[in-house]
């Protein structure tokens, strides 16, 4: 594993295609100044930059970690943008965003990984258990997998509901050593047998030092907003500590994932 901080490119949008409907947060498919298409998350839906932030915090982990992840890129939308947009809801979302949102790069013929449909082996399977119980990532269910299949692979997508914690801001410390009782609804926790062996490899491919690189990725203007009194710099501060004691007690996660995988067996 490369200890080279990750980077993220800026792209511009250039043109607004069409609104993902089945997304609460009405993400829409826009070409950029690249030339490439990508999958635009405002920062003026839902919950604001807070999920853009986890989006990106746990898009960079998953990179880290190897699974197969849409490039993440930040994603200027100017004010002139969406004057001319006829749809009153998406205009008023597209000038709640004028300044820096997020996009992935957007998987065309990509299919919805359905469980019954594609099998994907054990350590796959225990690899993402572990890592959505790493981020508290609550939507990865039988509902709503947030796993697509694009050229014979499978591919991790929407990660703005994980690291929850943040949206009400109180005793990070105390949230972070806590296990992940969600993990009951998981989709793939009943193949997760191997999740002990991937606890001791993916402990030491996320090390403080990563995860501190993946923070910093997190834009100022992100940070500067009104949910604590916290200063831009305490409130990384937060993450990475959120991030690294979650590392350092990956056994109470573990053993509540075992216990609700043998439950569910």
């Amino acid at each position: 594993m490369t200890n080279s901080p990750p980077e993220i490119r800026t792209v511009n949008v250039t043109r607004y295609v069409t609104p993902l409907r089945e997304g609460g947060s009405l993400p829409a498919i826009a070409e950029a100044d690249d030339g490439f298409m990508y999958v635009l998350k405002f920062r003026g839906a839902g919950q604001g930059v807070k999920s853009l932030i986890a989006e990106l915090i746990s898009g960079e982990i998953a990179h880290t970690l190897g699974f197969k992840i849409p490039e993440i890129v930040f994603a200027n939308l100017d004010e002139a943008f969406g004057r001319t947009e006829p749809d009153e809801e998406i205009q008023d979302l597209l000038k709640a965003s004028v300044g820096l949102n997020l996009a992935l790069h957007y998987l065309s013929g990509a299919f919805t990984f359905d469980p019954v449909v594609t099998k994907i082996n054990a350590t796959l399977a225990s690899q993402i258990v572990w890592f959505d119980c790493l981020i508290t990532n609550v939507d990865r269910t039988a509902r709503n997998t947030n796993m697509l299949t694009w050229r014979n692979e499978l591919w991790l997508i929407d990660h703005g509901a994980s690291i929850y914690f943040h949206h009400s801001w109180q005793h990070p410390e105390e949230q972070a050593k806590k296990s992940f009782p969600m993990v009951k609804d998981h989709v793939l926790l009943p193949l997760a047998s191997e999740l002990d062996d991937v606890n001791f490899s993916f402990r030491s491919k996320l090390t403080p030092e990563r995860i501190k690189q993946i923070v910093e990725l997190v834009p100022d203007e992100w940070l500067n907003d009104e949910s604590s009194n916290e200063s831009v710099a305490e409130k990384r501060d937060v993450y990475c500590r959120f991030l690294i004691t979650r590392l350092a007690l990956s056994e109470n996660f573990v053993k509540e994932a075992k216990h609700a995988r043998e439950a569910f067996i």
